[in-house]
């Protein structure tokens, strides 16, 4: 996947503008009931995105696991439609956006005028899928195999999804990256995979530079980084892939802002730096929590200011 034209901007945190959008995504199903209840909602997100400056799309899919649905009555069957129904909305944004701007929709043999625009077909963690925000201990209480074998049917069915690549995201362990890295090798499927840090370690506590050091053994994963983090964790996350990879490297922090899990809350103030200080290292910037369209159009702004939408 070529990402020549850097940098690369990507979206900001779904949930969050779905719920200033007025959705209720308290239960355990997060974002991942609108894909059943109220898809238009989550089309029309994307769009915004896209109209902010967006030039990656990233997919509701994040939470959607087949033992968290059927525990709401959903069938396998089921599962699997709104997997595939995640990235079709993500990809009809990008056409309408692309009918408007003249921009080049998917990416492929762009002119000089237009602007690529890619889906990412969000692959989240095992822990996100407990609902608990377990994915942020760092440790999924399940071994390599069983990890490798419980991502691998959702995986498969993102990879045949039609997005033009897979948001490997928000990956707390090694062990969690081994097996997403086994999955998409030989696959021919572009990848990206971004861990989830604090304090210059992985989630796990596992050294960050042994996590980004994963893309060096499949040819499939086009990018490395974090997201989902303290923006304060995007320098010394830079460095350190740069340290072990040539790979891209792609950053989407959280707002600044700390979730406080006891009380499902955040607290503190946004803290994101000027956009254009993680581009002189990374290929690919965006956000995540808490960031929002009126962010991701400062970035484009910022690091690319002759844009015009």
């Amino acid at each position: 996947m070529d990402f020549s034209r850097f940098p690369v901007v990507l979206d900001g945190g779904l949930g969050t503008l779905l719920e200033a959008r007025g959705h209720d995504l308290s239960d355990s199903l997060w974002s991942a009931r609108l894909l059943a209840e109220s898809p238009s909602a989550i089309e029309a997100a994307h769009a915004e995105y896209f109209a902010a400056g967006a030039q990656v799309a990233i997919t509701a899919s994040y939470q959607v696991g087949f033992e968290l649905l059927e525990r709401h009555g959903f069938s396998r069957a089921d599962t699997e439609a709104l997997l595939r129904r995640s990235v079709q909305l993500a990809a009809f944004a990008r056409s309408s956006t692309a009918a408007i701007t003249g921009s080049a929709g998917t990416g492929t043999n762009p002119t000089e005028d237009e602007t690529p625009l890619w889906v990412a077909a969000s692959v989240g963690p095992y822990g996100a899928t407990l609902g608990d925000g377990s994915e942020y201990s760092g440790s999924s209480g399940l071994t390599l195999d069983e990890l490798r074998r419980w991502h691998e049917p959702r995986l498969a069915i993102l990879a045949d999804s039609g997005a033009d690549l897979l948001a490997l995201e928000t990956v707390p362990s090694l062990d969690e990256g081994t097996a997403l890295v086994d999955l998409v090798r030989g696959s021919g499927h572009p990848a990206w995979l971004s861990f989830t840090v604090e304090n210059g370690r992985l989630r796990s506590g596992q050294p960050m530079a042994e996590g980004f050091a994963l893309a060096n053994s499949a040819d499939e994963i086009v990018a490395v980084g974090i997201n989902c983090s303290h923006p304060d964790e995007v320098p010394q996350a830079i460095a350190s892939a740069a340290a072990v990879t040539d790979r891209p490297i792609v950053v989407y922090p959280n707002s600044g802002e700390r979730w406080d899990a006891a009380a499902r809350r955040w607290h503190g103030r946004p803290g994101l730096a000027p956009a254009g200080q993680w581009a002189e290292g990374a290929s690919l910037v965006g956000g995540c929590c808490r960031v929002g369209p009126a962010e991701i159009a400062r970035m484009r702004a910022e690091l690319h200011p002759h844009h015009e939408r």
